[in-house]
């Protein structure tokens, strides 16, 4: 009679499903990852796009060389294929020929986050001189 051996080479039932649930917990983690770091970089560059808006916006105002009176202004702007919402609140300042501009800009009309804003002064325009 021929003795069979008692153990042929190669992995146990157990051993392989120990190894899958090693390699699918690794895959998850890798998965998790990327999908963060995908979601951060479109974070990041709707950050940057809307901060774009704010600094265009303020320039528009600088070089108008419109005197606003203090209010709030809405109103869109396009940057990048997207309408994004912007709104300036104009306020004095202790100095008469000075204004505060206060400028926020949202990636939607409904105002409700916003992704950028920046404070800005707007000096008085100089008065022509008459001859």
């Amino acid at each position: 009679m021929t003795k069979l051996p008692s153990r042929v080479g190669g992995f146990t039932l157990i051993e392989i499903l120990v190894a899958l649930a090693v390699i699918a917990t690794a895959v998850a983690a890798v998965v998790a990852a990327v999908s963060a770091f995908v979601n951060n970089a479109g974070y990041l560059r709707d950050r940057t796009l809307a901060h774009w808006v704010v600094m265009n916006k303020v320039a528009e105002l600088q070089v108008s060389g419109e005197w606003p009176n203090p209010s709030v202004l809405h109103g869109e702007s396009l940057m990048a294929d997207h309408v994004w919402s912007w709104e300036v609140k104009v306020s004095t300042t202790d100095d008469p020929d000075v204004r505060r501009l206060d400028v926020t800009a949202y990636a939607d009309k409904r105002r409700e986050n916003a992704l950028a804003d920046a404070v800005a002064y707007l000096g008085k325009p100089a008065q022509p001189v008459s001859e």
